[in-house]
């Protein structure tokens, strides 16, 4: 539903309000919690059967996780009446242009920012593109989503980028994407099996672990301080919510074939994509064949030999 200027700011103060008042629930509900799990540890023995003990905590937790859900429910909708507001300026004519600075610190808050995925039973099954967990094969992504999308060059290399969804058209089958990055305006209408859709919440490695790219996984990541998606290798899963992988990218300017280990958000780590020719799909290697993961170097697979991904990244943007 479209928004005014004002009409928006009304919903979103209105939710800040409802924000305001979760987050000191969500205190209360924690300090009673614990003030009643220490009186349950010290009678647990003398009045307390063990099931009730547990009972009792299950309890407990539910009652802050379920106002933790609502308070993460009124951010995402915060969220999304932004976004709606800022595809409705760019519909109209009014994109704002967005320096490069202030792009890379835009892109690191919002994956930071994305919603933390908090199963409303324990043992819940995270649902798709939570994580590492990909879309249904039916899935289409929605306008204004952020999406990893292969577009060729003005050299027609092939390289994998950072989009935004415009729309689908279920007609052609096809989407149609602008490039992240504002300076190139950019509009791609690609099929899609060329779009990859980006997570939309981040898995909690302390509940759900098995929403995380194992170690040693071979992944596309997003290069820090670009737009460009490379072919990476999981060296550590993050340890906590707020952490990040520590990917290994593939750079022949190394001796091992693989740069320092760098970190990248969750938001931007994806299953790496192949071809129907099975062809690899990391950037600048649409022609080279794919050659199966050994745990071995791999420098004669680095994206464009002999060049830095700093290098790459400027010589694609021009």
């Amino acid at each position: 539903m479209p928004f005014t200027a004002d009409a928006a700011a009304s919903q979103i103060q209105e939710r800040l309000k409802n924000l305001y008042h979760l987050v000191h629930e969500i205190e209360t509900a924690r300090v009673r919690s614990e003030h009643n799990l220490n009186n349950i540890l010290k009678t647990y023995e003398k009045v307390t059967p063990e099931d009730k003990v547990e009972e009792s905590i299950q309890r407990g937790g539910g009652r802050c996780s379920a106002i933790l859900r609502k308070a993460l429910g009124k951010i995402n909708e915060i969220r999304a009446i932004r976004n709606e507001r800022r595809i409705q300026a760019r519909n109209a004519g009014n994109k704002e242009t967005i320096r490069r600075g202030a792009l890379m610190k835009m892109l690191l808050s919002t994956a930071q920012t994305l919603p933390l995925y908090v199963g409303k039973t324990p043992g819940a099954k995270p649902p798709p593109l939570c994580g590492a967990i990909p879309a249904e094969p039916t899935y289409i992504a929605k306008m204004g989503d952020m999406v990893a999308a292969l577009v060729k060059g003005s050299e027609e290399e092939e390289n994998w980028i950072l989009a935004e969804v415009v729309q689908f058209n279920p007609t052609t089958n096809k989407y149609e994407v602008d490039d992240i990055d504002e300076e190139q305006k950019d509009r791609h209408t690609l099929s899609r099996r060329r779009v990859v859709p980006l997570p939309l919440m981040r898995a909690n490695p302390e509940t759900d672990p098995h929403a995380l790219f194992p170690k040693g996984s071979i992944v596309m990541a997003l290069y820090p301080q670009t737009t460009c998606f490379y072919k990476a290798v999981v060296n550590q899963l993050p340890t906590t919510a707020t952490e990040e992988y520590e990917v290994l990218f593939e750079d022949a300017t190394y001796a091992d074939g693989y740069s320092p280990p760098l970190n990248v958000a969750q938001r931007y780590v994806i299953s790496i994509k192949e071809s129907k020719k099975n062809k690899s799909t990391n950037v600048g290697e649409a022609d080279k064949e794919e050659r199966p993961w050994t745990g071995k170097p791999a420098a004669e697979e680095s994206v464009k030999k002999g060049k830095t991904r700093e290098e790459e990244f400027d010589e694609r943007r021009g």
